[in-house]
């Protein structure tokens, strides 16, 4: 009973292993997601924009993949993934290197318009810290960016 048990424990976290990778994300689905924000806000203005990028249940939510917006000073404006951090400043944060990764956001939106960043941070999944790409894109509608991002 105890090697059969063994040997079913061993197969499900196969399985749930497996499932991850195959549903890992690309930079591909970060631009989609990334682009397709960007077009609702052209289309429906930055205030309806930022409150659908924040809607956990929303369009800008898929899997792994959810828009963040993030102003120049720092201030996180949208955060799909979680809201409570909306309103917080992030310009000094650093990832677990000491790279402080969200200057280098708004350095990459301001000078090349969109880009990516890489960096260190924690899997809500695997509950490790991990490289994460983070594709981002400077908004029309103001003074910040979109982004979205994915561990590698």
């Amino acid at each position: 009973m105890r090697k059969t048990c063994s040997i079913l424990m061993g197969v499900f976290f196969f399985v749930m292993c497996a499932c991850f990778v195959v549903h890992a994300s690309t930079l591909e689905e970060a631009k989609a997601m990334v682009d397709k924000a960007d077009a609702y806000m052209k289309a429906n203005g930055k205030d309806k924009a930022i409150a659908e990028f924040n809607n956990p249940k929303g369009q800008f939510v898929k899997g792994d993949l959810y828009i963040i917006a993030q102003d120049y000073d720092g201030i996180m404006l949208a955060n799909g993934g979680n809201p409570k951090l909306v309103g917080q400043n992030h310009f000094g944060l650093k990832d677990s290197s000491g790279k402080s990764f969200v200057k280098e956001m708004i350095e990459v939106s301001k000078t090349k318009g969109s880009g990516t960043v890489e960096y260190n941070w924690t899997n809500p999944v695997s509950k490790k810290i991990q490289p994460k790409v983070t594709y981002l894109k400077k908004a029309d509608a103001g003074n910040f960016y979109i982004g979205c991002g994915f561990f590698k």
